[in-house]
């Protein structure tokens, strides 16, 4: 037999997608090991969490993980970063400077209660990350200019409620915000263990609409000019 004809029969002898030339696909294959370590960090924390587990869950190898991030840290890093860039870039869109002062607030109120709510790999990942002293976001360059938007919106939002006699002047941005998330943060982290100590079910809907309710009315109780 030819060397031709034997490489023509071991490559026929090969499965599909073997012969098959590979692509390759950056963007989705980033994605893809990000959304893997999303998962496998918010379950097991940062030391807990393994390269081998992140990898099959990414349908991908160790070696892609390494080329593309680095080393484990930075592939955390990498989480968290995506994990604060989601939350803002779902305040943007709410678009709340085309909205009156105490709608644009529930607005806002609403969609952090509702983000926490649906998204309890961030609450799992801010918990573990405070376990450690944010020991890993105070080394994110891009947090400041992250957040900043977020501050100078309320800042401007407060001042136009001022303005219309809707709000009180002199009210902290920053204090505003933390109170906002606090709202539903700690309604979403604690949900199991509270519905056991107050022996009902704080996670049905009727209870979760409930508190999201609450959570509007408090925020702007607080805002609100006082006769």
């Amino acid at each position: 037999m030819s060397r031709t004809s034997s490489s023509a029969s071991t490559r026929s002898a090969l499965p599909a997608e073997a012969q098959a030339p590979r692509t390759r696909d950056p963007v989705r294959t980033r994605a893809a090991i990000l959304a893997a370590a999303r998962a496998e960090f918010s379950e097991r924390g940062l030391e807990g969490a393994r390269i081998d587990a992140i990898a099959a869950r990414a349908a991908t190898n160790k070696r892609m993980l390494y080329h593309y991030f680095g080393n484990k840290d930075a592939l955390y890093c990498a989480v968290l970063e995506e994990a604060y860039r989601e939350i803002r870039e779902g305040e943007r869109a709410l678009q709340l400077d085309q909205y009156e002062p105490v709608e644009a607030v529930e607005r806002l109120v609403r969609f952090t209660f509702r983000h926490f709510l649906e998204c309890p790999w961030f609450i799992a990942l801010l918990t573990n990350e405070n376990l450690m002293k944010a020991r890993y976001l105070r080394t994110l360059p891009e947090m400041h200019g992250l957040h900043s938007p977020l501050v100078d919106q309320l800042r401007k939002l407060i001042h136009r409620g001022g303005e219309s006699g809707a709000f009180r002047a002199d009210i902290d941005p920053v204090q505003l915000y933390i109170s906002i998330a606090a709202l539903g943060y700690f309604y979403v982290s604690n949900n199991a263990t509270l519905s056991v100590i107050f022996d009902t079910d704080l996670a049905s809907s009727a209870h979760i609409a409930s508190r999201e309710a609450h959570a509007v009315e408090m925020v702007l109780d607080h805002l609100r000019v006082k006769a």
